[in-house]
């Protein structure tokens, strides 16, 4: 047996390559993690993901050289009003490589601008469209961060160096701010991101009155990691979740559904922890304001009512002098007035009795009887009809001077 070195076996594997393979290809693929250098040099990932679940089938290393680069990038941009960016399906031309020490990668030699967009961006505005058809695209955005965001419940990786960075700069901070984190763990990149991230969004909803915010990070990684943040079920859950979502999931070239429907995008786990922070120092600084307007404020009403109760303090005796004068004065003319009416009115009551008693004199039976008139009675009583006597019944009549008896005869 004849052992071989890596290098032999890379070299190997290059000629073979090499002689089997044809010099370009046509290739179908989507592109991630796309950037360039100082040097113009366009360095991307192409991958392949699986229709029904996304999960990623196939990855390969790209390249595009400056000097195609700087031609194909306006070319494809200016023909498809797409940006060259990741997240796009494209058709391109590439020829396969592969270097002892770097191993496989592909070279981009042209573009097909005619090709549709990539299945990443397409489900991105489907969902997006969906969500805005729904009504709820922007209802998380539309809820009012708490004056003092200091109770946060953190989606995240509990082994994720973005976690650690996040709890140092919140925890840490040089305002001395009090916070109050709880970890939800999730799994932040695979094929169990969405159900990882819904199990967790689902623990903080049913404590939702404990949290003032949601933070959802995790610590950078390559483009094609974030396909478990572009789905529909995800992002309708954030739209619709009660409490503030802040996202920092990726790099600043990195932007998913999730960070757009999110009520504040942030570049990374510390700048979430920078942005909890300005919240509070600017609730700080308000405060602060406010404290020194209530200070300004009450010391200039405070010396206000001083001088008011000075000036009150000397005009107090004089004015009690002339209120005392006044009052002595009203009550001697109230009681005088008093005395008038008193006597008015018990001499209006003397004579309405006076009248009252000659209307009773006039109306006795005496007056009636010296006048003429008599009073027949029938035991004892006045008669006033005489059909109401009978033969035999005997009479009294009363005049002025004495009485007479009589007895009825005839009643006609």
């Amino acid at each position: 047996m004849n052992p071989l070195s890596l290098y032999e076996l890379n070299a190997l594997v290059r000629s073979t390559l090499e002689d089997t393979l044809q010099d370009e290809y046509w290739l179908q693929a989507e592109l991630s993690d796309v950037r360039t250098n100082a040097s113009g040099h366009c360095y991307l990932e192409f991958i392949q993901k699986d229709e029904h679940s996304h999960s990623l089938m196939a990855k390969a290393r790209g390249t595009i050289w400056a000097n195609i680069f700087r031609l194909l990038k306006p070319y494809f941009e200016e023909a498809t009003g797409q940006l060259f960016t990741s997240g796009i399906k494209v058709l391109v031309k590439v020829a396969i490589g592969f270097h002892e020490l770097y191993g496989y990668s592909l070279t981009v030699l042209d573009i097909d601008p005619t090709y549709t967009l990539g299945d990443m961006a397409r489900r991105r505005r489907e969902i997006l469209k969906q969500l805005e058809e729904e009504g709820v695209l922007t209802m998380n955005k539309e809820l009012e961060m708490p004056l003092l965001p200091q109770r946060i419940a953190i989606i995240s990786s509990a082994s994720a160096a973005g976690y650690g960075d996040f709890c140092d700069q919140l925890h840490n901070n040089p305002y001395e701010f009090h916070f109050y984190t709880e970890l939800f763990p999730a799994i932040m990149q695979g094929d169990r991101v969405e159900e990882s991230l819904l199990a967790a969004l689902d623990a903080i909803n049913q404590r939702c009155n404990e949290f003032d915010a949601v933070v959802i990070i995790r610590g950078g990684g390559a483009t094609s990691a974030l396909s478990g943040f572009e789905t529909y079920l995800l992002a309708a859950a954030c739209a619709q979740f009660p409490l503030p979502i802040i996202t920092g999931i990726g790099h600043e070239r990195d932007d998913t559904v999730l960070d757009v429907i999110a009520h504040t995008r942030v570049k990374t786990p510390t700048a979430a922890a920078e942005y909890l922070i300005a919240c509070m120092y600017q609730a700080a600084e308000m405060l602060n304001m406010q404290s020194a307007r209530l200070k300004e404020s009450s010391r200039a009403l405070i010396m206000k009512h001083q001088r008011i109760i000075a000036d009150l303090s000397a005009r107090i005796p004089f004015a009690l002098s002339q209120r005392l004068s006044k009052n002595k004065y009203e009550l001697q003319s109230k009681f005088k007035e008093l005395q008038q009416a008193t006597s008015l009115l018990i001499s209006n009551h003397r004579h309405r009795l006076a009248l009252l008693q000659q209307r009773m004199d006039d109306a006795s039976p005496q007056k009636l009887l010296a006048r003429g008139y008599s009073i027949t009675l029938k035991d004892g009583k006045p008669v006033k009809d005489a059909s109401m006597l009978q033969k035999g019944d005997v009479l009294v009549s009363l005049f002025e001077k004495g009485k007479v008896e009589s007895c009825v005869q005839k009643n006609n």
